[in-house]
C-alpha cells in the first residue's frame, strides 16, 4: 500500500509540473534504506526513503550516469536515457553487498569526487565495516591493521603517539577530517584519540607527498577521515563495549531534521581508571584516561542541490600515567613521578558551494587547542589556533579536467618552553594551486599540478606534481606518480620526548624546512574468478628522498636531544601490496605486506632510522555463519625487527626489537532486530615489549635522577646503585604494554 501511495504522489506531481520525472526503488535482497543517488552530469543528489523509494523531479531529456550508494553495499553506476516523451520514467537500482569495488568514489587524491579506478592518484579506502572487525575506542588504535600504516606509541608513561606511513614518523603524515587540516602539529600527539568511530564513514589514505594540493605536512602521506553524511546516517545508534581491564567505550549517534537542515550528532566517551603494573616496574602499564568528544554536523538543503555543510567538535581529555601510588596531589612535585595531561580542544569546519554557474567550493576551518601537561616536575603549557580557508574551482572542458584553488592558513602557537621564550610563533601560509588532468586517449591520461606557497618565516615554496594513468582495461589500471613535499618543523609540538623533561633540548643551528621528492608506481587490478569469487590486487613501489631532514640525536649525549638539519640526505623506499579476496559464500580475506628501507646518510655513513620496521604484514579474515546469524573476524599485524632508542652501550635493553605480532578475534551475533552483540579477545598472543628485556623504563626506581652521579665531563658515572650509567628515560617504546584481554559489546541501530 505504501508503494501505491508513493506512486500516486509522483503521478500527481508529474501532472502538475509537466516535466520528466525519474522514480523507482533501490533494492538488494531487501529495500535499501536511505541510499544516496546522484545524477552525475547534473550534480543532482537525493536520498531514498526508509523503504528504498526515490524520485528525481524535473530532469531534462538527455543521457545520464546515475551513481547509487548505500551503507554496506557496492556503489553502482548506471547509464539511463530520458526522452522528451518520457513524462515519467521508472528505474529500479539493485545494489550488491559490499565486495572489493574499484568504482567506489574517492576525493582525497585529487580534491574532487572520482571513482577509485579513474583516479590518477592511488587512494586506499577503508570503510566503517572494516574498522568494526576489530572495535577500538579511537581512530588511532583502529589504524593498526592497515598495511603500511602503524600507530606508534612514543612514551611508556603517558602513551602518546603518532601515525607512521611507510616508515615515516607522525609529523610527515597529514590527518584531515572531511578534507580539512584539523589534526596537525600540537593536536597530532593527542587529538587522534578523540574522533568518534561511530561517525566515520570511511578513511582514505594517500601514501607519498601530497603537498601540491594540501601544502605543508603532507610530506609522507595523508589520512582523510570522512564522517557520515547526515542524510545517510541512521536515526539513532549506540555502540558500547568494555574489556576485562575495566575500559568502557561508548559511541552514540543521532540524526534529526530541522526545517531544511539535516543534522547528525555524536558523542564519544572513553573511561579507564584501573591502574595495572604487570611488568613490575611500579609504573602504570597503560595511562588512565577520561575522554569525551562531542560532534555535530549539519547539511542544509539549497536550490539546485548545492552543497552547504557545517560541522563542529569539542574534545576534552584527562590522562595520566606514572608511579602506581601517584595522585593528583603529586602533580608537578618531586615526591611521586607522574605525567598528567589535560587537553581541551574545539573545531569548526564547513563547505559552501557558491551560488554561481561554475562549480566553486569555499571550505573553511578553525580550531583551538589548549594543553596543560606536567612531566614530573617539568610543566608544558601550550596554546595553538589554526584558521584555514580555501576556494576551489572545478571545471571540465573537452579533454581537460581542471582544478584551481587559493588557500591560506594561519597558525598561532605559544608555550612555556624555549621555543617561544621571547614571543609566540605566528605563521601565515597563503598558497595557490592548479591541477589539470588531460585525457590523451580513452586509456591514457596525465595529471599536472603545481602549488606555490609563501611561508611568512621561510619564504617561497614551490611543489610540482605529475601523474600518468594507463587504464589497461575496465579492471586494471597502472599509475606513475611523482611530486615534491615540504614541511616546516615545530619540534615542540611534535616530539613528545622533547617535553618529558628527561633530557635537555639542544638546537645547533637555525632549522630549515624539510623538502622531499617522491616517485611511485602503482598497479591496481580486479579479477573476476569462477563461482562468483572476486579478487583485487593493489601494489605500489616507492622512492622518497629528503633534504634538510631533521632527525633527533639521542645517542651523542644521554642527557640531551640534539636537533639539526641533516648534512646529507634521507631515503624511504620499498614495495607494498594488498590482496583483497571475497568469495561467493561471503568469506572476506584482506592480506597486506610492506617491505621498506628507511635510513639517513651523512658523511658517507648510512644510519637506520629508529623505530622503523624493515617489513610488516597485516591481515583480516571474516566469515559469516548465516544460519546462526554469527560472524567471525580474525585480524592481526606482524612487524620485523626495528632499531630502538637505547641510552648507551651499557644499556642492557635490547637494541633491536624482536619480530612481534598483535592478533585479535571477534564474534558478532546479529540475530536480533536492530541489535548486534559482539565479543572476543584482543592480543591473543599476549605480546608486550617487556618480554626479553630487564626493564622498559630506565631508572624507574629514581625518576627524578636524585641518585645519578656525573663525572667532570658531565657524563653519567656507573655506580653500585646505577651499574648501567643510566638516567630516567621513558621513551623506550615500540609496542603497546596492554596484554591479552577480553571484550564484550553491543550495537543498537535505528535506521528509520
Amino acid at each position: 500500500m505504501k508503494n501505491f501511495i508513493f506512486l500516486g504522489i509522483i503521478l500527481l506531481i508529474s501532472g502538475q509540473l509537466h516535466a520528466q520525472i525519474i522514480f523507482g526503488k533501490v533494492i538488494s535482497d531487501e529495500p535499501v534504506a536511505f541510499a544516496s543517488l546522484k545524477i552525475v552530469q547534473l550534480e543532482l543528489q537525493i536520498s531514498a526513503d526508509s523503504v528504498g523509494n526515490y524520485h528525481f523531479g524535473q530532469v531534462p531529456a538527455g543521457k545520464y550516469t546515475v551513481r547509487v550508494a548505500g551503507i554496506g553495499y557496492n556503489t553502482l553506476f548506471k547509464s539511463i536515457e530520458v526522452k522528451q516523451t518520457d513524462s515519467i520514467k521508472i528505474v529500479d537500482f539493485e545494489l550488491k553487498p559490499e565486495i572489493p569495488d574499484l568504482n567506489e568514489v574517492v576525493i582525497t587524491g585529487t580534491l574532487k569526487e572520482i571513482s577509485r579506478l579513474e583516479s590518477a592518484v592511488p587512494v586506499e579506502v577503508y570503510n566503517h565495516t572494516f574498522f568494526r572487525r576489530n572495535p577500538t575506542p579511537s581512530i588511532f588504535d583502529a589504524l593498526q591493521n592497515i598495511n603500511g600504516v602503524r600507530p606508534q606509541l612514543n612514551c611508556n608513561v603517558c602513551n602518546t603517539g603518532d601515525i607512521h606511513i611507510n616508515g615515516l614518523e607522525g609529523p610527515y603524515t597529514m590527518v584531515l577530517i572531511d578534507g580539512m587540516p584539523l589534526v596537525s602539529s600540537l593536536s597530532t600527539v593527542y587529538g587522534l584519540s578523540g574522533i568518534p568511530n561511530s561517525l566515520i564513514e570511511r578513511v582514505e589514505i594517500v601514501k607519498g607527498p601530497a603537498s601540491s594540493l594540501y601544502g605543508s605536512e603532507a610530506v609522507g602521506g595523508l589520512i582523510n577521515i570522512i564522517t557520515k553524511s547526515p542524510k545517510n546516517a541512521p536515526v539513532f545508534s549506540v555502540d558500547i563495549f568494555s574489556t576485562n581491564w575495566s575500559e568502557i567505550s561508548t559511541d552514540i549517534g543521532h540524526k534529526f531534521n530541522i526545517g531544511k537542515a539535516t543534522s547528525l550528532s555524536g558523542l564519544s566517551y572513553y573511561n579507564y581508571q584501573n591502574p595495572v603494573d604487570n611488568n613490575g616496574d611500579n609504573f602504570t602499564d597503560v595511562t588512565l584516561q577520561h575522554r569525551i568528544s562531542l560532534f555535530q554536523k549539519w547539511i542544509f538543503k539549497r536550490r539546485e542541490n548545492r552543497l552547504f555543510s557545517l560541522a563542529g567538535r569539542y574534545f576534552y581529555e584527562d590522562r595520566w600515567g606514572g608511579e602506581m601510588s601517584w595522585t593528583k596531589e603529586h602533580r608537578g612535585g618531586d615526591v611521586k613521578y607522574g605525567e598528567s595531561i589535560y587537553t581541551s580542544r574545539w573545531e569548526a569546519f564547513g563547505t559552501y558551494q557558491l551560488p554561481v554557474k561554475e562549480k566553486m567550493m569555499f571550505s573553511f576551518s578553525f580550531n583551538d587547542h589548549q594543553q596543560n601537561s606536567v612531566y614530573g616536575i617539568t610543566s608544558y603549557i601550550g596554546s595553538q589556533h589554526i584558521a584555514f580557508a580555501q576556494l576551489t574551482w572545478d571545471k571540465k572542458t573537452h579533454r581537460h579536467d581542471l582544478l584551481a584553488g587559493i588557500a591560506n592558513r594561519y597558525t598561532f602557537y605559544d608555550d612555556n618552553t624555549e621555543a617561544t621564550a621571547t614571543k609566540a610563533d605566528k605563521t601565515w601560509l597563503p598558497g595557490i594551486f592548479l591541477q589539470d588532468e588531460i585525457e590523451l586517449h580513452s586509456k591514457h591520461s596525465i595529471l599536472l599540478g603545481l602549488r606555490y606557497d609563501y611561508n611568512s618565516n621561510h619564504g617561497n615554496i614551490l611543489t610540482p606534481r605529475f601523474a600518468y594513468k594507463w587504464k589497461v582495461d575496465d579492471n586494471t589500471i597502472l599509475r606513475l606518480n611523482a611530486g615534491t613535499g615540504f614541511r616546516v618543523v615545530n619540534l615542540f609540538t611534535e616530539d613528545h620526548a622533547a617535553l618529558t623533561g628527561a633530557r635537555t633540548i639542544e638546537i645547533t643551528e637555525e632549522l630549515r624546512p624539510e623538502k622531499s621528492c617522491n616517485v611511485n608506481l602503482n598497479i591496481l587490478k580486479k579479477v573476476a574468478m569462477p563461482n562468483g569469487n572476486s579478487l583485487v590486487f593493489d601494489a605500489t613501489t616507492w622512492f622518497t628522498r629528503f633534504n634538510n631532514r631533521i632527525i633527533a640525536d639521542y645517542e651523542t649525549d644521554p642527557n640531551k636531544i640534539i636537533y639539526n638539519n641533516l648534512k646529507g640526505y634521507a631515503v624511504s623506499k620499498g614495495i607494498s601490496a594488498n590482496l583483497d579476496f571475497t568469495s561467493s559464500n561471503s568469506l572476506k580475506l584482506l592480506i597486506g605486506l610492506t617491505v621498506m628501507d628507511v635510513y639517513s646518510k651523512e658523511n658517507g655513513i648510512k644510519i637506520k632510522q629508529l623505530l622503523t620496521e624493515p617489513w610488516m604484514g597485516t591481515w583480516s579474515v571474516s566469515y559469516p555463519f548465516k544460519k546462526i546469524n554469527m560472524a567471525v573476524d580474525y585480524t592481526g599485524n606482524i612487524y620485523g625487527p626495528m632499531a630502538l632508542p637505547v641510552l648507551s652501550e651499557l644499556d642492557p635493553r635490547k637494541k633491536e626489537s624482536p619480530i612481534w605480532s598483535i592478533q585479535n578475534i571477534q564474534f558478532t551475533y546479529s540475530g536480533l532486530s536492530k541489535i548486534e552483540m559482539y565479543g572476543g579477545v584482543k592480543n591473543l598472543l599476549n605480546w608486550t615489549p617487556n618480554k626479553g628485556n630487564p626493564f622498559l623504563i630506565a631508572r624507574a626506581n629514581d625518576p627524578f635522577d636524585k641518585n645519578v652521579e656525573f663525572d667532570t665531563d658531565g657524563q653519567i658515572k656507573a655506580t653500585a646503585s646505577n651499574p648501567y650509567a643510566l638516567s630516567f628515560d621513558p621513551n623506550y617504546m615500540y609496542a603497546p604494554n596492554q596484554g591479552v584481554r577480553g571484550f564484550l559489546g553491543l550495537r543498537y541501530t535505528l535506521k528509520n
